[in-house]
């Protein structure tokens, strides 16, 4: 990973370093371990929000080690809780995009957690790295969403495909890939909706724009990113857990890292949930997306 990238996920993380896992090195200084370690440690991890179920995991396997490696000094025990928390984070494979005509993004997420915001990052990273971006604006029930998707993609220099507010979401996806494809366009980015009115099944509703896509291009979506707002801690991991149920989520796109203390979740997350992190949003421009790297953010934690 680029210096940059690596910096920016290091920076993002100061609230949760300074919050927490910098009284975490403190306790894991030179002293040695004891009962009461085990209880601090413990702690400082829920309050992280690394999340019970990945703590308790956590505290069991350092305490497996302690009596197998005969850990005795708690900076040792330092050595190993990195170690266990870098082997919770697998390193992301490459995504499964380029080597055909076209390929076709769907982001899910609630409203409120930063997609749009996303949405606009990933489209400008793409677009520089030489991509033709096309935006679908099918999070049509909240006439907030394609207003603010239209102005994005007016300040990055994409197109983008709109439908009337309250219509078929999975219309807006079909026009979107069909005008792809008569203007050249080698990347769909498709916005969808985080919210529906209660007669409407938010669900149902994403599973059929998954369906459209399918349907009007081979093998689509290629990727399907759930966008989680970092803030939110775990409450999120529920809200994952039924865009996952709904549609084959292939990773996530943390947003919003550089504002909470809360940056242990990414460990609850790719334990439980078996997702791998796809980028972190590292500030507010259109550059403060990073690729996520594991090495990075497990030394912003401690640094």
């Amino acid at each position: 990973m680029a210096i940059g990238f690596a910096k920016s996920i290091r920076d993002s993380l100061t609230r949760t370093r300074n919050a927490v896992f910098s009284r975490v090195a403190g306790l894991l200084g030179a002293s040695e371990v004891t009962d009461e370690t085990w209880d601090k440690l413990e702690e400082l991890l829920v309050r992280a929000d690394v999340g019970v179920n990945t703590t308790m995991y956590l505290v069991d396997r350092l305490r497996e080690r302690a009596r197998d490696e005969a850990i005795l000094q708690a900076d040792e025990l330092q050595r190993a809780l990195r170690e266990e928390l870098r082997a919770l984070l697998p390193t992301p494979s490459p995504l499964n995009l380029g080597g055909r005509e076209r390929d076709v993004v769907l982001v899910v997420g609630v409203n409120g957690s930063g997609k749009t915001t996303s949405i606009a990052k990933l489209a400008h990273r793409w677009r520089r790295r030489g991509r033709t971006v096309l935006l679908a604006a099918a999070d049509t029930y909240r006439a907030a969403a394609v207003e603010q998707l239209d102005i994005w993609a007016k300040r990055i220099g994409v197109d983008i495909v709109k439908g009337p507010q309250g219509g078929d979401p999975g219309a807006v996806v079909f026009d979107a890939l069909q005008a792809a494809g008569s203007r050249g366009k080698d990347l769909v980015i498709v916005d969808t909706a985080g919210r529906l009115h209660t007669q409407y099944n938010l669900m149902s509703e994403l599973q059929k724009v998954h369906r459209v896509a399918q349907k009007n291009v081979e093998g689509a979506p290629h990727e399907t990113l759930l966008v989680i707002d970092a803030t939110t801690g775990q409450n999120a991991l529920s809200q994952a857990r039924h865009f996952q149920e709904a549609v084959d989520v292939t990773g996530v796109v943390l947003a919003k890292l550089d504002s909470t203390a809360k940056g242990g979740m990414v460990f609850a997350i790719t334990r439980e949930l078996e997702l791998p992190i796809r980028f972190v949003g590292t500030g507010e421009t259109l550059d403060d997306l990073a690729p996520f790297d594991p090495d990075a953010f497990i030394e912003g934690l401690f640094e």
